[in-house]
């Protein structure tokens, strides 16, 4: 890439400035030198399209602390760093456009993968959370049906202490009602405690 950039100095200590670079053009040069350094050091850290957009501003702060840095030796204070201008050479601006294109797709591809990974994740844990509630729910139930069958036999043995041939009556009946429908014959003993029941009735 090509990259059109300006620096703003000063001079901080004007003995010093003259006994190491002499003059403006001496400065001037030993700036370019430093600048153009930091440059590629910060810019060779960030792909093309960071440099480009979203990274600019961290790598002009970075070279302009550097560069000030090391400029200080030469009674200089370095203010400030700028890009006013970066442009792709026409030669390499097809593969550059690919190469930018391509490192889009890779991190396009990275955030459907992330975002798959979470998924899956949410997935998982809604599995087991459901897993969790079935098995309480069916806990609670199988607790309810046996609070159930124990008031059923506390009712059942009640009912015996009151009246044990009326229960034995009712019990007949249910034994009935569950086995037979309502097409079916039964032929009844005249010595059954059914027939003497119903005969009594």
């Amino acid at each position: 890439i090509v990259i059109d950039n300006y620096a703003r100095w000063r001079i901080s200590d004007p003995l010093l400035f003259l006994q190491s670079v002499q003059n403006i053009i001496g400065a001037q040069a030993r700036l370019d030198d430093i600048v153009y350094s930091e440059l590629r050091r910060e810019m060779g850290k960030y792909t093309l399209s960071e440099i480009i957009s979203s990274k600019r501003d961290i790598i002009m702060k970075n070279v302009t602390l550097e560069s000030r840095k090391k400029a200080k030796s030469s009674g200089v204070d370095v203010v400030d760093v700028r890009i006013k201008r970066v442009e792709l050479p026409i030669e390499n601006e097809k593969n550059i456009y690919k190469r930018m294109e391509a490192e889009r797709n890779q991190q396009a591809k990275k955030y459907r993968a992330e975002g798959r990974e979470k998924a899956l994740e949410i997935t998982s844990q809604a599995d087991r959370d459901k897993t969790i509630i079935l098995a309480e729910a069916y806990r609670k139930s199988e607790e309810l049906k046996g609070e159930g069958d124990a008031n059923a036999l506390v009712i059942y043995a009640n009912a015996y202490n009151k009246d044990p041939e009326f229960y034995k009556f009712m019990r007949t009946l249910e034994a009935y009602e569950t086995i037979l429908d309502s097409k079916t014959k039964i032929i009844l003993s005249t010595d059954s405690e059914m027939w003497k029941m119903l005969q009594a009735k």
